[in-house]
């Protein structure tokens, strides 16, 4: 398969539904794989005044690795922090009407774009298995939880405001170090 017919390929079975990677990113990443040993040129292709392009077929490492990254992709629990956390950390929550302003005008975004997801979604379902409905609600759900999670965030903030100004006691933890060289946590 050439590029043109494997971003053809990808565009047909909605690549961009799953994936943040760009459709045209395949000319490149084909390459890779061939440096990697992934894939190997099978031969070239000319169609009429079209320019000449390079086949290539999977290798068997290729397969095996394809096989380890989908075992990986459902048995793997993926977490990365969302910056989010670490920016509310530092927020000025003192000035309770800025504070709630902020964090209402990220929930109307949220749910905008988890309206937007939902109206992909259903229409897409004609044209997608069952397997592909629920891979997609799967972002509808997380997306979902952050709607929810702001809406419970932005009830509590006169709750954050108060503590800002008067902060609630707090035990202090002192970093220690083990014979190992394992840090652990320990009240005082």
């Amino acid at each position: 398969m050439h590029g043109h017919r494997l971003r053809l390929e990808a565009d047909r079975k909605r690549v961009p539904f799953w994936t943040d990677i760009p459709v045209g990113a395949v000319y490149g990443a084909m390459k890779r794989l061939a440096a990697e040993g992934l894939l190997r040129e099978a031969g070239q292709e000319k169609q009429g005044n079209r320019p000449t392009r390079q086949l290539y077929e999977i290798t068997d490492a290729g397969k095996t690795t394809l096989e380890e990254l989908r075992i990986l992709g459902l048995t793997d629990i993926w977490f990365k922090y969302d910056p989010f956390d670490l920016a509310l950390t530092k927020a000025n929550a003192k000035d309770l009407e800025d504070f709630t302003a902020v964090l209402a005008d990220r929930l109307e975004r949220m749910k905008a774009l988890l309206a937007e997801r939902r109206e992909m979604i259903e229409g897409a379902i004609p044209y997608i298995g069952l397997i592909e409905e629920w891979a997609l609600r799967h972002t509808e759900r997380r997306l979902a939880a952050e709607v929810d999670y702001l809406t419970e965030l932005i009830a509590f903030a006169p709750a954050i405001s108060d503590d800002q100004h008067n902060p609630r006691a707090r035990k202090e933890k002192v970093l220690t170090k083990t014979k190992g060289g394992q840090r652990y946590m320990k009240q005082k």
